[in-house]
């Protein structure tokens, strides 16, 4: 992935790494410095950019006043649904076409939505800047804090992948097919240059080009990774299922590879139903057509099939976690924090493509 530079006298130095897991629900930062413990590195849970939005959005309606969408394609979510209402309301929405694409991979379906596409904004519209980088909340936290903004981003959000017309269930279950078919490496998750289709992350890194991105769901499998007890299973095998706010990403993996992959909607699944399902997930037991026939994205398998004896152990993050609290899985805190388990997955990801086990021990620093 060619992230660590070369220099004739040998590596750069390793150097601070903002990370940041954007979600439906919160916006989790981790900005990790290698000369201190993880602990001891700024921490934060903050709302996300499209709840943030989705609330100034929701204002504009209050008032009566017409808004006009800037900025980047960005999550849908709360902030689609508020511009939608405000449409809704007769109240004028217009918006950039970049941003439009928040709303729908196909601008005619956008416009059908009664969303007027105009690179400038109609006199006396309330500009709503769109984008999952929202440099004007981060920036003055890091600066009264004193702390420089890292070169380096690693980002974490949640593509569907452009498609205009058909299914973005599909589609997006699609990439995680071609994943797996390419061999399941999990070194291939995060992305400095993102397939074209992937067109969310692309954005991110209109914002932020110094940034490497991953798929949220992944990022926190690969932060769970980082909990003693699944580490030490990893060997074996261990089925690892992140309930997020709205989705729910279930991984068959080992150490460096992923052997299935199941994809649900969060608010379809009771602790019954996922106890079922990830039951006959780690058995390769599940079509992908059935998932996709109940509301979710799918599952797929390894092409060589799944280990035998593998997957005993079951683990579980995510802000929904609640979920599976009677189910008896284990509930993973990576360094002790399971809200940044996106976080930590990213560090860990961007140190593993240096061939750097990340943390080596709980907590501990790396000396240059």
């Amino acid at each position: 992935m060619g992230i660590l530079a070369e220099k004739e006298d040998g590596m750069e130095p390793l150097e601070p790494l903002l990370a940041l897991d954007v979600g439906s629900g919160t916006q989790d930062l981790f900005l990790w410095d290698p000369q201190q413990v993880a602990e001891n590195c700024l921490q934060m849970v903050l709302p996300s950019p499209t709840r943030m939005l989705a609330k100034k959005v929701r204002e504009a309606t209050r008032k009566a006043l017409p808004i006009h969408l800037t900025g980047f394609l960005m999550g849908g979510g709360p902030v689609a649904w508020a511009i939608r209402e405000h449409a809704k309301a007769g109240l004028e929405v217009t918006a950039e076409p970049q941003a439009a694409l928040t709303l729908h991979d196909n601008l005619e379906h956008v416009e059908e939505m009664g969303i007027r596409i105009l690179e400038d904004p109609p006199e006396h519209s309330w500009v709503i800047p769109m984008g999952d980088i929202q440099r004007k909340v981060l920036g003055p936290i890091l600066e009264k804090l004193e702390i420089a903004e890292p070169r380096i981003w690693c980002v974490a959000v949640q593509d569907h992948g452009h498609q205009p017309h058909g299914s973005n269930r599909e589609f997006r279950f699609q990439h995680w097919r071609k994943l797996l078919e390419q061999g399941g490496h999990l070194s291939a998750t995060l992305y400095k240059d993102p397939p074209s289709y992937m067109t969310r992350m692309l954005s991110v890194l209109r914002q932020v080009p110094q940034g490497l991105v991953m798929d949220t769901g992944m990022a926190a499998i690969h932060g769970a990774m980082c909990d003693p007890l699944v580490d030490g299973a990893l060997e074996s095998g261990v089925l690892i299922v992140n309930l997020g706010n709205q989705h729910t990403l279930g991984a068959l993996v080992t150490r460096e590879r992923v052997w299935g992959i199941f994809e649900h909607h969060t608010g379809a699944l009771r602790p019954e139903t996922l106890k079922l399902w990830m039951h006959r997930f780690r058995l390769g037991q599940v079509d992908s057509q059935e998932v996709m026939d109940d509301g979710g994205h799918g599952c797929a398998y390894h092409p060589q099939g799944l280990p035998r004896g593998a997957f005993d152990l079951r683990v579980v993050t995510g802000p929904r976690r609640e979920l599976a609290s009677s189910l008896g899985w284990h509930m993973a805190a990576p360094l002790g924090n399971m809200m940044l388990s996106g976080c930590f997955g990213l560090v860990r990801a961007y140190l593993q493509a240096m061939d750097i086990a990340w943390p080596q021990a709980h907590g501990a620093k790396i000396h240059e």
